[in-house]
């Protein structure tokens, strides 16, 4: 249920996404992209080194040669076992040696690149002092949807993460909450994420009674008793791609407000749900999960935006807010979770990712979305 039967991605994979990025880039009206060590390398070539360190390693993409990986001599043994190693070209440097002047020589003297977000600042700095003419816009700026949109291999990955999160939740809503601290609980979760597959987990949040209210909360020693909402939200990375849920159970029986409140975020869950379609801007899956909270009299305690997109790392562009007007197109995954948290009170999330189908929204979460009572 929660493995994947994808293939691993070949170099041809790597090389179609580094000559996907440069394209981009020259619509964008960059010179090229430079990319360090993090989500966005790992996703162009495969490559993660295993300590990122005060020495540059940086991919360098134009449109007037073949992709180059400047990377540090004793790493580059590690570098050209990456999977997509066979689609660029490897230039290393030695300590002792200027790295930047070693890249400055594959880069226009007047241009303007994308540059990761990660890079270390010194990076940049080194890069600008050899380079005074160039100019750097971030990625996230300049290339928001660079990784948005999932090919049907990585569709693949996202469902099996999501399968993954959703047999965590089957598991977790038979433990015991009452009694328990929240940290417990946040334990039993990353431990059911490792057992189901995920190498990472990035956040256990378990957040009880008027904890629930804040939609952050680290979860902590306060004791799990009866009559509690909690809100469960968890997730990370499986085979390379991520998972992230959120569900709210109620230790014992809930008062009628309590499902009111539970009742109108699986509503408001629903309604941005439908809202998922090609063509359609994000902001609009923001504004009718949204206007189910503000006709419900509850609008002021949805206080954060409805979602945002998921793929190498938990958090990526694009984003389910007002003011988005980038059109959602088939591929792209993102999260849809509108909440309502009543101060010193309790909270509500409930959360799945989607994907954009050709003619609509598929879900990645299948768990019960009603309210769930547990001991």
């Amino acid at each position: 249920m929660t493995g994947s039967t994808a293939a691993p991605f070949t170099a041809d994979d790597y090389r179609a996404r580094m000559e996907r990025a440069s394209r981009a880039a020259a619509d964008a009206g960059l010179a090229g992209l430079l990319v360090a060590p993090g989500p966005d390398l790992v996703w162009l070539t495969g490559y993660a080194p295993t300590a990122v360190t005060e020495r540059l390693t940086l991919l360098v993409l134009t449109a007037d040669r073949d992709p180059v990986l400047v990377v540090p001599t004793l790493e580059a043994p590690d570098a050209a076992q990456a999977a997509g190693a066979a689609a660029l070209t490897l230039r290393d440097w030695t300590d002792g040696k200027d790295p930047y002047a070693l890249t400055a020589g594959l880069l226009a003297a007047a241009g303007r690149f994308g540059i990761s977000d990660n890079a270390w600042a010194m990076h940049l700095l080194g890069l600008q002092k050899s380079l005074p003419g160039t100019s750097y816009a971030s990625l996230t700026e300049a290339l928001p949807m660079l990784r948005a949109v999932k090919d049907a291999a990585e569709l693949e990955l996202m469902a099996a993460a999501g399968a993954a999160a959703d047999a965590t939740f089957e598991e977790i809503r038979k433990v015991p909450f009452g009694g328990r601290r929240e940290s417990d609980v946040a334990g039993d979760l990353a431990d059911l994420l490792r057992r189901f597959g995920h190498s990472q987990v990035d956040f256990t949040i378990v957040a009880s009674g008027p904890n629930g209210a804040n939609p952050h909360h680290e979860a902590g020693d306060r004791v799990m008793e009866r009559g509690d909402m909690v809100v469960l939200d968890f997730g990370g990375l499986k085979d390379g791609y991520g998972s992230d849920t959120s569900r709210t159970v109620h230790v014992g029986e809930p008062t009628d407000e309590e499902r009111r409140v539970h009742d109108i975020v699986r509503e408001a869950q629903e309604a941005g749900f439908r809202a998922v379609r090609p063509g359609v801007p994000c902001q609009e899956v923001d504004r009718a999960a949204r206007a189910v909270i503000a006709d419900a009299g509850y609008g002021e305690y949805f206080i954060h935006r409805t979602g945002h997109g998921i793929g190498v790392t938990t958090h990526e562009p694009p984003y389910m807010i007002e003011g988005e007007e980038q059109p959602l197109v088939p591929g792209m995954c993102f999260s849809v979770e509108p909440g309502i948290y009543l101060p010193g009170r309790f909270g509500v999330r409930i959360e799945d990712i989607v994907t954009v189908t050709e003619d609509g929204g598929r879900r990645l979460n299948d768990t019960a979305r009603e309210m769930l009572i547990v001991e």
